[in-house]
């Protein structure tokens, strides 16, 4: 073996919808695959909405991969958190102890953390993800010369918060996904000397069967494509009722398929029957729903990766996405593979034009999979984390 390392994602296992967690879960795979004595710690939630103890606690295998759940805690019924988080979104400054109130007045997982108190010296390094979770910011500053943060970091007023200053500052290293993520770092935390961009490795299919994903659900014609968390801070609303204005005022035929977790909380004033509501589904069926699609839509501006949006690239399907997220714009840019919108007329625009000229948004994404693989390959990504590793943790003390 090449050492013990530790994955701390908030969610891990069947049923788990987040960026930083499918990231989080490749990146231990993989490495487990060459060599690596990889655990993963985590909670017993599948859910970051109720953060309810789903899967039991205990330790079970994953394939190469030692999985050990920690039951959550939530003791307090979280108004001080509520309203610390309204006047944290409005701007305001909070006092050092209302930041701390904020970050405790939640989910937290002290089993967990006393884990790591106790046993951290024996992992090479214990890799945290994303940042704002409770299980990032209290283990990490428990072991800081192991820690190694990946924050997945967006643009928002969360990051501004004093308390996490000391777990970027502090780690031993940090990995971004992306330059501008990388970018946004440097404005707002001081960082350490060691800091890479690593990307994230992207499990390419072979094959797509778009065809059969269209007769499984009896869908016809043209279709835009969102998959995820259908939440207000991924912008779904927002795309709702652009998609709504569209299909109201341009009497186009587009019909707009999602599946993920959330509600899709169409309004009442919208009668309209466009939206295909698949619920969650596999990664293979997700997949065909890239390749089928005549275009992707990413309404988020929180994005520090994308993930999905590469899975479009990669099944040669142009992304519809909103420019204020600088990490999707980076993709669009470097690719061409797309088109980006900075308010609610163009997205109509936008989507009008698939529905009107689905022959350009195919051409747009003719050489999007090659960049994919290019840059996101697995083997690409896990040689250079391997490389990172070893330079980064030569010095620490088995």
């Amino acid at each position: 073996m090449k050492g013990t390392i530790a994955f701390v994602p908030p969610r891990y296992g069947e049923g788990v919808v987040g960026g930083a967690e499918a990231v989080l879960t490749e990146m231990a795979h993989g490495l487990a695959a060459r060599g690596w004595d990889v655990e993963v710690l985590t909670t017993c939630a599948q859910d970051h909405y109720t953060w309810a103890n789903h899967f039991p606690a205990g330790t079970s295998r994953d394939g190469d991969v030692t999985v050990t759940r920690f039951p959550i805690v939530k003791d307090t019924p979280g108004a001080h958190r509520a309203e610390l988080h309204a006047r944290i979104l409005a701007g305001e400054r909070l006092s050092i102890s209302e930041e701390q109130l904020w970050v405790n007045d939640s989910m937290r997982v002290p089993e967990l953390w006393h884990h790591v108190l106790d046993q951290g010296r024996r992992y090479r390094a214990i890799v945290l993800a994303p940042y704002m979770f409770w299980t990032t910011f209290a283990v990490g500053q428990l072991h800081p010369d192991r820690t190694i943060l990946m924050p997945c970091l967006h643009d928002e007023p969360e990051a501004r918060l004093r308390i996490f200053q000391p777990l970027f500052a502090g780690a031993r290293g940090i990995w971004f996904l992306s330059e501008p993520e990388a970018e946004l770092a440097a404005e707002i935390f001081p960082l350490p000397t060691r800091t890479a961009v690593v990307g994230a490795g992207m499990a390419l299919p072979e094959r797509y069967d778009p065809d059969g994903f269209r007769r499984r659900h009896g869908i016809d014609g043209s279709f835009v494509y969102y998959a995820g968390r259908r939440e207000g801070a991924k912008s779904w609303p927002e795309l709702v009722d652009a998609y709504a204005e569209m299909r109201r005022t341009r009497g186009l035929e587009l019909q707009l398929v999602t599946s993920g977790i959330g509600p899709v909380d169409v309004p009442d004033e919208h009668p309209y029957d466009g939206i295909v509501d698949l619920g969650f589904v596999t990664d293979d069926e997700r997949n065909d729903a890239m390749a089928a699609a005549t275009a992707y839509v990413q309404p988020s501006a929180l994005e520090s990766f994308s993930r999905t949006v590469l899975e479009a690239f990669a099944a040669g399907t142009a992304v519809v996405a909103n420019a204020a997220g600088a990490v999707v714009a980076w993709h669009i840019d470097r690719t061409g593979a797309g088109v980006t919108y900075e308010n609610r007329h163009q997205l109509v625009e936008a989507l009008a034009a698939v529905a009107e000229q689905p022959a350009a948004f195919d051409a747009l994404a003719t050489g999007a999979r090659a960049y994919v693989e290019a840059h996101y390959r697995p083997d690409v990504v896990l040689d250079y984390l391997e490389d990172v590793l070893g330079t980064w943790m030569r010095e620490v003390p088995s």
